[in-house]
């Protein structure tokens, strides 16, 4: 096996890529436009026909997709393809418990699985290595997908899910796992419970690690790099658009190649929607030019970001886009969920005896996020006992994590302590470094 999963496409000269896209292009807003009725309004609200659209330079004259859309359509609005058609749903978390799905056909998922691929052999994998999965499975994209990818290559394919660490440092050793799927921070953590067994690099035998879903740093990676004796590969993707492998990291680690025969990416100015010229830093937009069942055009992903066709090392003309530089709107990952403010409030407005005011401190530790909520007492709960008080924390803690899928350490602080704002209320520290 070579240094790439398909070669064809991902050298492919420049203006072959561009005709693909455009025949691609054309046949997906037909799709969308003849079975889609929610995306079929957005665009003769426009005043778009799938016969204004000839190829990629007219992408600028179709409406936006955001969240909202998804929200509001949920959970069957979206769908391209009867349900019958469809194999599998994966979700990612929404504001208000309201989740987003994405629906795959099998040929959804068989290319979802090849892009995959793509990240595992640029990484080196081949099928005579062992990949230990350690994202979570089920509903999250991580697990399936890179496991997907990993049947592909066929590697030997540890499905071994996030969590309980000593056992992942045992199977690791035992089977003797070359490369490791996770995310950066559980990466990072995985190094530190190597080191406190007494065990170093030597000791395992991964060669290279694929971390995504949630933002992480430079510093970060030469970190897991050394701890794990590994080189570290970044992977993007969204659940909205198929989950990861929309992009993926080659040897030069100088951002990730998209897979431009599946996903048409813009930067475009986030507060005017207007298309930005190469090289600028704006919000990232996707458009689904193969998926199915659950085709998105011009998605907004609200990712900050700069795309580069600046000619790479390893021989890939795919498009390349930079490590997200934050985001647009107030949406926070925290390892690795999607976690927002409206979350947290819509459970605290249930509870009787807090304030809804509340702040969001987030920090990372040791590699790993820590996350705090500090909420205010309702005047009336100041004379209640120690024990009644650690009890609605309890509480509350079990809210959250049946809404978000983590936990959070809740802290309840008196009356009156956070601090008030006349403007926008802030609600949010972030002392991570993450940009």
């Amino acid at each position: 096996m070579g240094k790439y999963w398909n070669e064809k496409i991902e050298c492919m000269p420049r203006e072959e890529m561009k005709k693909l896209q455009d025949e691609r292009l054309v046949e997906q807003v037909k799709h969308v436009y003849e079975n889609v009725p929610y995306y079929k309004k957005l665009m003769d609200e426009k005043g778009v026909t799938p016969d204004d659209i000839k190829g990629t330079e007219d992408l600028h004259k179709l409406p936006f997709l955001t969240k909202a859309d998804l929200r509001d359509a949920y959970p069957y609005g979206l769908l391209a393809k009867p349900l019958s058609d469809c194999v599998r749903i994966q979700s990612t978390s929404g504001t208000t418990g309201k989740r987003v799905v994405a629906f795959y056909t099998q040929n959804d998922i068989d290319l979802w699985e090849d892009c995959c691929a793509r990240a595992i052999v640029a990484a080196g994998g081949t099928n005579e290595d062992v990949c230990q999965v350690a994202y979570g499975y089920g509903l999250f994209t991580g697990g399936p997908g890179l496991n997907g990818g990993s049947h592909k290559v066929g590697c030997l394919t540890l499905p071994m899910s996030s969590g309980n660490t000593e056992r992942q440092i045992q199977f690791m050793r035992d089977l003797e796992a070359t490369i490791i799927c996770c995310t950066p921070s559980y990466a990072a953590y995985i190094g530190e419970t190597l080191h406190e067994m007494g065990l170093g690099p030597d000791d395992i035998k991964l060669k290279a690690g694929i971390f995504g879903a949630e933002p992480w740093t430079e510093e970060m990676r030469q970190e897991i790099q050394k701890s794990l004796g590994i080189k570290a590969y970044d992977i993007y993707g969204l659940t909205e658009t198929s989950g990861p492998g929309v992009a993926f990291e080659c040897e030069e680690q100088t951002g990730m190649h998209i897979n431009e025969d599946h996903f048409i990416a813009e930067i475009i100015d986030p507060d005017t929607g207007e298309v930005l010229p190469e090289g600028s830093k704006g919000e990232l937009v996707f458009t689904s030019i193969t998926k199915e069942a659950f085709p998105l055009l011009r998605y907004r992903t609200r990712d900050i970001c700069v795309l580069s066709r600046e000619k790479c090392s390893c021989g890939r003309t795919l498009v390349k886009m930079c490590k997200p530089m934050g985001r647009s709107d107030d949406m926070l990952i925290i390892k690795g969920v999607n976690v927002f403010p409206s979350q947290i409030e819509s459970v605290l407005l249930k509870m009787s005896n807090v304030t809804p005011n509340y702040l969001i401190v987030v920090d990372r530790v040791g590699n790993k996020d820590t996350f705090e909520i500090q909420v205010e007492l309702s005047p009336e709960m100041l004379s209640d006992t120690v024990k009644s008080i650690e009890e609605l924390e309890k509480k509350i803690g079990a809210e959250i994590q049946s809404i978000l899928g983590i936990s959070a350490k809740i802290k309840l602080v008196e009356p009156k302590t956070i601090t008030r704002s006349e403007g926008k209320a802030v609600r949010v520290i972030d002392k991570r470094k993450l940009v």
